[in-house]
């Protein structure tokens, strides 16, 4: 099961204090102003979809997922998932952050059974939803490990798990792989793209990466610098992709695709205060 989402102009701003100088060498307080972390947002994104979000840094990728996650409240607009407005997290919506968020006093096994406990599924059914969860990112036998006892990659399989596991319509993953190693993180991406086609989520994935972005998404939202807007979709026709036996990176298709979204992003990023924008593609693998 999965579920459509819609963002209809939405706004996001964060009061802040502004500093009205200083005397004596102590700094005054004045009012209070507006941070304006995204602008007029709309975005369509259809069930079923993987959507891959990219733009320079501080340009409200994440505050947009935590729109969507219930985590915060649009200034102006409105967020929708299955044609209801979001009014808060829900149990439609998956999450998946960067930290790997484990309860480290509980086995693998029992955090995958977390979410579960919270919609009152039956002991011996969360027991085996669990561990066919656990199976599906490909860790069968790593149940009663502790997340002390797993690498970085192993209790992301298992935050993976733990968010399919109470079946969410929706799964969100803030930049999930940045903390690991290349070869890790294109391990769990050729597995993320098998949990997806095999399940059907709606995934909105963030990430910095502009090849992570390409390999991964159907289609690539590229935002503008803060405040974040919606400056393109790119859609991305990668034939082959997920095929253990190929390699889809080194294709034309991908170095398209790939130089497509480095241009969007090249002016982007150089309006960012103090950033110089990339010179080489290579410059900005990350943004």
């Amino acid at each position: 099961m999965s579920s459509g989402i819609v963002f209809e102009q939405v706004s996001k701003s964060f009061p802040v204090r502004e500093e009205r100088g200083a005397r004596n060498g102590r700094t005054r307080k004045g009012g209070s102003a507006d941070f304006a972390a995204v602008r007029d947002v709309s975005l369509e994104i259809a069930a079923g979809e993987f959507l891959a979000v990219v733009g320079p840094s501080g340009c409200g990728k994440s505050t947009l997922l935590d729109l969507l996650g219930g985590l915060a409240e649009p200034t102006s607009g409105r967020v929708l998932v299955d044609g209801k407005p979001v009014r808060g997290p829900g149990l439609d919506r998956g999450v998946v952050f960067q930290q790997y968020a484990l309860l480290p006093w509980r086995t693998a096994q029992a955090n995958v059974e977390f979410g579960l406990e919270a919609k009152r599924v039956p002991r011996r059914e969360r027991r085996e939803r669990a561990r066919e969860y656990l199976s599906l990112v490909g860790l069968d036998g790593f149940a009663d490990r502790y997340p002390h006892e797993l690498s970085g990659g192993m209790k992301q399989r298992v935050a993976i798990a733990r968010s399919l596991a109470f079946d969410p319509g929706v799964l969100l993953m803030d930049e999930p792989f940045a903390a690991l190693d290349a070869q890790t993180r294109e391990s769990l991406q050729e597995e993320l793209l098998r949990i997806w086609q095999r399940t059907g989520k709606t995934v909105v994935f963030i990430t910095h990466g502009i090849d992570e972005a390409v390999y991964l998404g159907e289609r690539v939202a590229v935002l503008t610098a803060r405040p974040g807007r919606v400056k393109e979709i790119v859609t991305v026709d990668l034939p082959g992709r997920g095929d253990a036996d190929g390699d889809v990176r080194s294709s034309p298709e991908f170095a398209h695709h790939r130089h497509e979204i480095w241009s969007l992003l090249r002016d982007e990023s150089a309006a960012r205060p103090g950033a110089p924008a990339a010179r080489t593609e290579s410059e900005a693998v990350h943004v």
